[in-house]
Order: structure tokens, then sequence, then C-alpha cells
């Protein structure tokens, strides 16, 4: 067989892999993202329960990049301290390599089984049982896709050219540390770098003597991904993903160091190969950890000292931070775009309000109600330039469609700034009230209503989405929605009256801020299913009336 066909077959094995890793990731995040983002969230009060939830965390996504994401988004949004960031990626880096551990079991029976599982599950109509179908097919593919590079590495043992190479970094630790990291930074993936490492090392085309620089390289590639990621991102984002580098970047040029003076062979440990490749990567992560750990708010403080403070919002120049475009007016579909682009980061701000004001109700600091006083005022604003920069497109003469456009964009921007206001001044208040009464709701009661409020966030991001994509299955669910949160407002109210019935104190207490957020979580979300609406409309599935 010749190079170049090897090459293809391992290639497309590696590139399977990679793709199998990603779907499984997004089933898990489309499915449970906003439930593990909640709970992790509650999880993060100090630095062992963040590295333990940021462990956790990156076993269910199979990715430490992606914990990095969400942990900076977290920070950013000042959910968390800078070091707990750093503490939760810290436990991510060991989670991901405890994930190569699992699969390096042999589990080539669960292939077929995982893939009929997965057909069913997504040809089903459910949205979660679809994304179960995504999440179990793309496991089945993960599995075969290592089967596939084992079979496609077997030929290179006759390579004349490789064992060359091979030679050359055995004696050149550096280059091959060098190297592995630029390979993790090519697959965005340590997860899937360390297990096409070890079915190498396990074919025997790699020597022992290579298993501690490469995999060493590869942490420290897998470390960079998420800085260079975030590298755009405000200053407080960048400082979790920038910490990780230090204290795990530098700790595998450290180990690296040490192997120099230490010569340690793995083989004297590890029976196979290929097994010592992922326990030598479990232990320099579980080490680093171990040592990391007491540093993180030292490195967060140092760091912020160190970093150049991010443009503020108010020092940027109108010109920059607005997409509508006066030169396109007499473009309406330019024009339209533009506004879409606009209404977009309109829900931007929103999403944030309805995050924060659960935050808020949790911890009413008041840096929390200024912010959320601050967003309105920002909403307000778009709502004004999109309306008046869509009056002016209207001047144009406007055919059925973009004229449609026009109306439907107009629409969603009266209730994107309705939402804004029912959590400004409706929701904000309660929260003040619950201070100023010193009132606390009872388990069940915060329970229900923070299963409303996730709900409500859910639809949220589906209603943002229809903006741009005007998806008609999207629309048909959130539509349905409507019913599933008038149901669930229902249930709270019988619950909660069976609670004040019962004497519970905390719910006397708060009884009419539980029932009156219930109220505005439910008309906030009408207003987000109105967006969907035109979808249905234009495709000629909305009634006119609900009467029969």
């Amino acid at each position: 067989m010749s190079g170049s066909v090897i090459f293809i077959n391992l290639a497309g094995a590696v590139a399977l892999l990679l793709w199998a890793t990603r779907m499984v990731r997004t089933g898990i995040e489309r499915a449970y993202g906003d439930f593990m983002r909640q709970r992790l969230r509650h999880a993060l009060s100090n630095r062992f329960s963040a590295a333990t939830a940021g462990f956790f965390l990156a076993i269910a996504l199979q990715s430490a990049t992606a914990v990095a994401l969400i942990i900076s988004g977290f920070v950013a949004s000042g959910y968390v301290t800078t070091g707990l960031g750093i503490a939760t990626l810290l436990g991510a880096d060991l989670g991901s390599a405890f994930v190569t551990r699992l699969l390096r079991h042999d589990l080539s029976l669960l292939v077929p089984i995982l893939l009929i599982g997965g057909t069913i599950g997504f040809r089903t109509t459910s949205r979660r049982w679809r994304e179960m179908g995504r999440i179990l097919f793309g496991l089945g593919l993960l599995l075969l896709s290592l089967r596939l590079i084992g079979e496609a590495s077997t030929p290179l043992k006759e390579s004349h050219i490789l064992p060359v190479i091979i030679g050359y970094l055995s004696q050149d630790w550096i280059t091959a540390f060098l190297l592995a990291a630029l390979l993790a930074w090519a697959f965005h993936s340590s997860v899937a770098a360390i297990l096409l490492f070890a079915s190498l090392t396990e074919q025997g085309l790699v020597p022992s003597v290579l298993i501690i620089p490469f995999v060493l390289g590869i942490n420290f590639g897998g470390a960079v991904i998420g800085a260079a990621l975030t590298r755009n991102e405000e200053k407080a984002a960048r400082i979790v993903p920038l910490g990780n580098v230090m204290i795990r970047g530098f700790g595998m040029i450290a180990c690296l160091v040490l192997q120099f003076a230490l010569q340690i062979k793995p083989e004297m440990f590890f029976e196979h190969s290929g097994d010592a490749v992922v326990w030598v990567h479990v232990i320099v992560n579980a080490a680093v950890v171990i040592i990391g750990l007491p540093f993180v708010n030292a490195i967060a403080r140092a760091l912020v000292r160190m970093l150049p403070e991010s443009p503020k919002d108010d020092d940027k120049p109108l010109e920059q931070l607005t997409a509508l475009n006066p030169a396109d007016i007499s473009k309406p579909w330019r024009a339209l775009d533009n506004a879409t682009r606009e209404v977009v980061a309109m829900c931007d701000k929103i999403e944030l309000m309805l995050n924060r004001i659960f935050v808020t109700y949790e911890n009413p600091d008041p840096r929390n109600l200024e912010l959320i006083e601050k967003l309105d005022d920002e909403v307000d604003r778009y709502n004004r330039q999109i309306k008046m920069y869509l009056a002016r497109v209207s001047s144009n003469e406007l055919d059925e469609d973009t004229a449609r456009r026009q109306q439907d964009l107009l629409g969603a921007t009266i209730n994107l700034e309705q939402v804004g206001d029912v959590i400004s001044q409706n929701m904000l208040a309660k929260a003040k009230k619950k201070l100023a009464r010193n009132a606390t709701f009872s388990e069940e009661g915060w329970k229900e209503l923070s299963a409303m409020h996730q709900r409500v966030l859910r639809n949220a991001r589906l209603a943002f989405n229809l903006i741009v994509n005007r998806d008609l299955e999207h629309a048909r669910q959130l539509v349905h929605e409507k019913e599933v949160v008038r149901e669930m407002v229902r249930e709270s109210e019988d619950k909660h009256l069976k609670r004040l019935g019962g004497g519970n104190v905390a719910s006397i207490d708060s009884s009419s801020i539980h029932i009156d957020t219930m109220r505005d979580l439910k008309e906030i979300n009408s207003l987000l299913v109105s967006i969907a609406y035109p979808v249905l409309s234009q495709a000629g599935q909305l009634r006119t009336s609900r009467l029969l």
C-alpha cells in the first residue's frame, strides 16, 4: 500500500474521531446545556468544588476547551471569580484526561448498539430524544474511529521513512514536545491527540522513550487552545485560560526538564505502551491540579495586574457599536440585514438581563441591580435606533417579501424591549422587595421558580435563533412551549397554595413575590413565543383565533 493511501486512511479516521467528539459535545450541550450551566454556577463555591465541577463537566462534554469557553463567559458575566475559574479549568483538564482512560477500554461491541440506538433516537419527534440519539450515534462513531485509526496505522510498520523521523525525535525531545503541541493545536482537542498517539504507540510505531515528551507537548498545546480562542474577549474572560496556561502549560515545561534529568521509563510501570500514554496523561494532569490549586488566586491577581484593560464600550465611537449603516437605506435587503444584526445584539443584552435577574434574586448585590438597570437602558437605545432605521427603510418602495421581513423585525424589536421592561420594572422591583423584607423562598418554591426560569431562558435562545434562521420546526416547538410554561405556572400556584395552607413560613413570607415572579416569567415567555408567529403565519400554520 502506498504512503499516500495510508495517510488518507489515517487522516479520514482522525477526521471521524474529531467529528464524533464534536457530535457528542453538541448533543450534550443542546440537551443538557442549560441544566449543566445552572448546576455548575452553583457548584463554584470554593477551589476544590470548582475543580470537581470542572472534572465532571469535562467528562460530560469530552472537552476541556469547551469548559474553558463556558467558564470564561461566567467570569466575564461576574458569576464567578477569576481564581475559581482557573481552578475549574484545572479540574476540567483532569476530567478530559480521564475520558481518554475510559475510551481505552475495549468497547467495540458497543459500536453497533450505539449506532442503532442513536438512529432510532434521532428519528423521533421529541427534541430531547433527538439529542440523545445524536449523543449515542456520536459515541458509536467515536469508538469506530478508534478502531479505524488502529487499522489504518498498521501498514506504517513497513514504512522506510517513519523510523528515520521517529529515530530523530527520540534524540530530540524538545522538537518532539513542540511537534506534539502543534498536533494538539491542529486537532483543537487533546483527547483526540492522546488517543491517536496511544494507538500509534500500541502498534509499535512510536518508542516508549517518546511517550513522556509527546504527552507533555500535547498537554501544553491543549492549554494554549483556550487562550487562543478567547484572545479577542474582554479582560476578565481572557484571564481564566491564560491562568491555565501559566499553571498547566508551564507545568508541562517543568516536567520536561525533570524528564531530561530523571530519564523516567514508562515501560517499567505499565505493561502496554498504549496504556502508558494514557496513564502518563492522567498522572501529569492530576499532579497539576494538586500543585496548582493552592496558587490559582495568586495567579489570577497577577494576571489582573499584568493584562491591559479592555476598552470600555462608552469609549468607542458610536459608529463602531452599531450595524445600522445609513448608507444602506437605499438598498432595503442590505439595510434589513444590518437591522437583523442589531436585533441579535439586542438579544444578547436581553439574555444577560434574564440570566442576571435570578442571580439578583439569590444575591441582591447592588452591582447586579445597577447592571440590570444599565442593560435596560441599552435595550431601550437599541429599540429606538432600530425602529428609526426601519422607518427610514420603509420610505423606499418595498416588495411584499421585504415589507413582511421589515414588519417581522419591528415586531421582534418591540417584543424584546417589552421583555426588558418586565425584567427591569417588575422583576427587579420584586428582587428589591425581597431584600427589604429579608424574605426567603421555600426550598420547593425556589426549585419551581428555577425550573421555570431555565425553561424560559431556553425558549429565549430558541426565539433569538428564529430571528436569523426562521426554521419552521423551531417555530412550532417554541409555540408549543407556551402551553408547557402555562401549565408549569398553574402547577406551581397550586403547590404554593398548598404550602401556604400547611403553614410553611418561608412560603408565607415570599408568597406575593413567588406568584408575581411566576407570572412575570409567563409574560416574558409569551412575548418571546410571539416571535415565532410570523414564521408560522407565512407557512400557513397559524390559526387566526384560538376559538373553535
